[in-house]
């Protein structure tokens, strides 16, 4: 959700605090739109995220309630590129991955949900569409009520935060509230904590 996180899978480089650089998609050019969203199911932390340390976020359209989300206009190419770096696919790959990733694009259309590989963010999601266009996404193969949660790190839980406020225009209550909620927040964080974070987070820019 957080646009300045999007810009370093797309133009390639190392984020502020992060502990991997990203090669960047073959077209640079930043997402024609965005627009917030909300989607059925929720999200949870689990794993261990090799570029922030932490629980990393999953989408899992059966849990209950709500997920709050940001939809982004990009190219299929783009889309198969960002896909290809969440799944540590090297650089070499991408090419060969495309007509796996239409196929599987067009099965998640299809079927609501379509796999790359057994990995973490290589299953396909079409939680629906907006304006026309399928909305997709990628998430772990298993649901949330088949894992061991994981808090996620300061780093990235501000992150997300910022996502939040940027792109819903939530206040710091609400923000810290949604985020108190999620499985694998509560494993690790108090609710005085997450809302400590949101508001220094949201407060520093």
């Amino acid at each position: 959700m957080h646009a300045a996180r999007l810009a370093w899978y797309i133009g390639g480089g190392c984020p502020p605090g992060g502990r991997r650089t990203y090669p960047g998609c073959r077209d640079p050019r930043p997402p024609s739109r965005s627009v917030p969203v909300s989607l059925p199911g929720g999200i949870y932390f689990a794993g261990e995220s090799r570029a922030w340390t932490g629980g990393m976020a999953f989408y899992d359209p059966q849990l209950p309630g709500v997920a709050a989300a940001r939809a982004y206009l990009v190219t299929v190419e783009q889309f198969t590129d960002i896909a290809a770096q969440e799944m540590y696919r090297p650089a070499a790959d991408t090419e060969d991955l495309v007509p796996a990733t239409d196929a599987a694009i067009d099965a998640a259309v299809a079927d609501g949900r379509a796999t790359l590989g057994p990995g973490r963010y290589e299953t396909l999601v079409c939680p629906g569409s907006h304006g026309g266009v399928p909305m997709l996404t990628f998430t772990a193969p298993v649901p949330a009520s088949a894992v061991r949660f994981h808090p996620p790190a300061p780093i990235y839980l501000g992150m997300i935060a910022r996502g939040l406020r940027e792109s819903h225009g939530w206040p710091a209550e609400r923000i810290a509230d949604y985020l108190a909620g999620r499985p694998g927040i509560a494993d690790g964080w108090s609710p005085d904590a997450v809302t400590d974070l949101v508001v220094e987070v949201l407060a520093a820019g």
